[in-house]
Formats: C-alpha cells, structure tokens, sequence
C-alpha cells in the first residue's frame, strides 16, 4: 500500500491543474493576504477539514440530515462571514476577540486562515481520478482503515500545496502595497464574497464541465498506470487482472435463491461453453438499456456456444421478490436463464461492484474480458466472436445509443443514499411536512406536503409533491405501490402515469438533453425509491 502514497500525492497535487480549481481559486488569492503564517494555516484548515469530510462526512452529514447541496453552501455561507471580516475591519476584530487570551501574538490572523482553509475543506470538490473514487467507495462501504486515512491524507496534501504556494504568492504581491492595506483587504473581501456566492448558487458546477480538463492526460498517466490500478483493485478488496494473459479463473454462481428460464446452472456444467455473465437488476435504467444488445446476442449466438447468463442482484428491497422479477423478465422479453442473486453471494464472488456488469467467460472457464456499465457493445461483440471461433453470421450492425451528453446524475430519495436534496430538513422514518424552497439549484429536488422519508424510499402523504431540477432528456423513477403520479415539465402539464407495478417508469421526454423542472404530485400510499435520466 505504501506504493499508493506517493501516486496519491500526486493526484492531489494534479487534481488544483483541472478546472475544479476555479471556483475557489479567488478565494485562496483572497485569503492570502495577511501574516506570513497564514497560508500555512489556510493550507492545515484544508487538509484537516477535507480529509477528515472525505472520511467520515457521509456519516456524519446523515445524522444532521443534511444533502449535499447544503453541505456546500454551509461551507459558501462561512466564507461570506470570512468575507465579511475582511470588508469591515471592526467585525474582524470582534471576530479575533475570542483568540486574543491564547498569544499577544496576531494568532486571530493565523486562525483566520485555518477557518478559511477549513471553509475551503467544505466546497473543494475535486476532478476525482481512480485514487478519489478508491477512496469514496471503500468510505460508503464502512472500509475506513489506517492505510485509507495514509493515503487520504497523502491526496489532501497534495491539492493543498499548490495552494499554499498561490496563497504565499498572493501575501508577497499584497505585501508591496503596504500603503494601501485597507484597499486590499477590502478588495480581497470582496473578490472572496464573490467566489461565496457562486459556490452558493452552483454556477462552480456548470463553470467546471464548461471549461476543458486540460489536465486529464496527466491524471491519467499517473492514476490509471498498471501499477497504481493493481494497488487500488487491492485497496477495495478486488483482485487485478493485470498480466494474467487467459484471465483468472471464473468463480462459480453461489447463493442462488430461484432460476428463471433455466434449471440451475453451474460453471462447471457450462464448461465447453462461452459465457456472459451480466450482472443487472430490473428498475435500473442502465441494465435497461443494455437489454437490446444482450437479447440480440442471445437469438444470434446461442447456438453457435453462447450462454448469457443474467445475475439478477436487487438493489431495492421490492426487487427481491420472485414474482416481481418473473414478472419484469416476461415483460422485457429476456430468454436466457435469470438467477436470483439476492443475498448478493454471486455478486461478491464475482466482487463486483457495478450495474450493469459483463464478465465474458471463455470455453476453459476463465474469465477473459469485464466491462462497466453501458457501451462498447461492437468490442464485447467482437471478444464474443473471437471465443466462439467457429463460422458465425456476420456481426451485428447495432448502433451505441448509450447517451454521452451532460445530464443529471443518478439521484436516490431515501435518507440512506440521498445526495442532491435541498429542501426542509429530513426527519427519517416519520411522517412530517415539507415546503419547497424559494429556488432550486441545478440538479437538486425538494419535497413539499406530508412525506415519510425511509432509508431506501420516500412514502407519499397527504398533498405530497416533489420538484426537481435536471439536465436530461428522459426523466425516469422507481414507483412502488397503486396510484397516479400527475406529472408538470416548467408548468406545462403531462399525461399522468398510472402505477401498477412496482418498477421503472418513464416520466418525461424531451426532444433533446435541456435543463427543465420536473413537478410531481403522488396519490397518498405510493413510494419513490431513485430518479435516472437518459
């Protein structure tokens, strides 16, 4: 793991090179100014705010409540207050009062600057690579260890240098300008009340994905190199198929709870065979849209020694139900053999961590190909091809409509796995009533009326409504229950949609991806578990 350390570092240190400095670059050159140990402090603030958030935020934000729009205007709103200080001298000074018994030295300037690097701590979101993302999921599944804190620390050091340099470059040019102090005070004040308010607002999100990752070719050198990928596969519990040139042996299904379509299958009895394992779930719009391609393998290479085999892994407790599933595999026209993985047994033989997941297993039964999520269908075809190596049909002119424009991420409604919530505080697991607030920011959504707010879903009350404000062409929503949902795109009213069953439902299309606010109104019963968008 020691290995980890320095490539950490380095990410840190390439991550303040990409766009996702912008937003509080002005507030770093703001805050520079002042004593000579107050970059170091802004630079401590920052490490030991983000570090420690980066470790245990998640927890600690669900005990508050609190979604992650509001975490970052918490951190927008205590750098106005800095800013604040910054402007009016007298309310600095009350501000430094509270310090003044510990040192007759300046320490409220140098304590300034560590609340300030700590605010920073708050709204800095980096461009994360393979080293952040390592750390976020081992965090989410409660893998906080020694070598995680090492290396998370590591990575926070090396975004915060870079900035301890801007911030110790900003005090000298303030320096030279000693005559006009208070100017530049007030002038950094403000340029820092700025920066507040554009964090506040989210205009920082849509100004990082305007501005090209001019750094990306860098991050990847150095996060995605075989030796940093071996590391992190084994920091999160996975083990690396790097070097193995057949591939490592395919670990047998475990823990299947019902067959569809099949009587029970093992490895072994589909030796001599090519397999594609396809781990999915039904309401999962990801999986949805790679069922198109997986059928039209299935009708055109099965004889040929194709076996696609569908791993059936929930991920909300409706989808554990056998009915539930047979049901959906009827519906979407599926033919090859479903297995039940609802303990997840398969799932973690397979350590897996992704929906969908394709593992292309060949006729020895080791596993020669994997890829994540949707797209590269002509290359999976072609790696089919290549096993089967038998005289074959031609290969399928199938175009990859898996969407690449910008749109709203995932969003899950329940307190468990909520995200970009801005609305009244939660109050888990009891009914309670809600209001929108004045104005949403991009990608967030807000409840109204009476809603039971679960861990995994949201149960609708009376008079319950729910706004969102996305970036998509195609709004999707997991619905469980009986009832209508009345359905409004920027005040414009849609054909409502019925709930029948417990599954995915498409809410809204729009001719192409474009910001819109989406206005749900639920009858009392039912229950939303996650929005996607296509």
């Amino acid at each position: 793991m020691i290995v980890l350390v320095p490539i950490a570092f380095a990410a840190g240190v390439i991550t303040v090179f990409t766009p996702c400095i912008l937003p509080v670059l002005p507030i770093v050159l703001a805050g520079g100014a002042g004593t000579k140990r107050r970059p170091y402090a802004i630079a401590a603030g920052l490490v030991t705010t983000f570090t420690a958030f980066l470790l245990a935020g998640a927890w600690l934000w669900g005990l508050l409540g609190i979604g992650k729009q509001h975490q970052i205007q918490i951190g927008a709103v205590l750098l106005g207050v800095l800013a604040l200080t910054l402007i009016v001298p007298r309310l600095g000074e009350w501000a430094e009062r509270p310090l003044a018994f510990m040192t007759r030295r300046r320490f409220g300037d140098v304590g300034g600057g560590f609340l300030l690097g700590a605010s920073l701590g708050l709204v800095f979101i980096p461009c994360g690579g393979p080293v952040l993302a390592a750390l976020t999921s081992n965090v989410a599944r409660d893998r906080v260890g020694g070598w995680l804190v090492v290396i998370a620390l590591a990575y926070a050091l090396g975004a915060a240098l870079p900035l301890l340099a801007i911030a110790a470059g900003s005090r000298r040019v303030a320096t030279s300008f000693r005559l006009h102090a208070q100017a530049v005070r007030i002038t950094g004040g403000v340029l820092m009340a700025v920066a507040a308010v554009v964090i506040y607002s989210g205009w920082a999100e849509s100004l990082q994905t305007r501005v090209p990752s001019y750094a990306q070719w860098l991050q990847n050198g150095i996060e995605d190199s075989g030796q940093a990928k071996n590391r992190l596969a084994h920091l999160s519990g996975a083990k690396s198929t790097a070097g193995e040139r057949s591939g490592p042996e395919a670990p047998d299904l475990q823990g299947i709870t019902a067959w569809i379509n099949s009587a029970p299958l093992t490895m072994e009895r589909l030796r001599g065979k090519v397999v594609l394992v396809d781990f999915w779930t039904y309401s999962c719009i990801n999986c949805l849209r790679t069922l198109p391609y997986l059928k039209s393998w299935d009708e055109r290479y099965r004889s040929k020694g194709l076996v696609i085999l569908g791993v059936h892994s929930p991920e909300f407790a409706f989808e554990h139900s056998l009915g539930n599933v047979r049901s959906a595999v009827q519906r979407l026209g599926i033919h090859y053999p479903v297995a039940l993985d609802n303990d997840f047994a398969t799932w973690s033989a397979y350590q897996n961590q992704y929906w969908p997941a394709d593992y292309l297993i060949d006729r020895n039964g080791r596993v020669r190909d994997v890829h994540f999520g949707e797209g590269a269908y002509a290359q999976t075809e072609g790696k089919i091809r290549a096993l089967l190596a038998t005289t074959l049909p031609p290969a399928l002119a199938q175009p990859d409509r898996t969407p690449t424009e910008l749109r709203t991420p995932e969003s899950y409604l329940g307190y468990g796995r909520i995200g970009n919530y801005a609305g009244s505080p939660i109050r888990a697991d009891r009914a309670a009533g809600y209001r929108f607030p004045a104005s949403l920011a991009k990608d967030s959504f807000a409840y109204a009326g009476t809603w039971t707010v679960n861990k995994e879903r949201i149960l609708a009350g009376r008079g319950a409504r729910l706004r969102f404000n996305f970036l998509a062409r195609s709004v999707h929503l997991v619905l469980t229950g009986r009832g209508v949902v009345h359905v409004k795109l920027d005040g414009r009213t849609l054909p409502a949609v019925k709930v029948t069953a417990d599954k995915l439902y498409t809410l809204a299309t729009q001719r192409r991806a474009q910001d819109a606010t989406l206005e749900l109104s639920f009858t009392p019963g039912l229950s939303g578990y996650a929005f996607t968008f296509g």
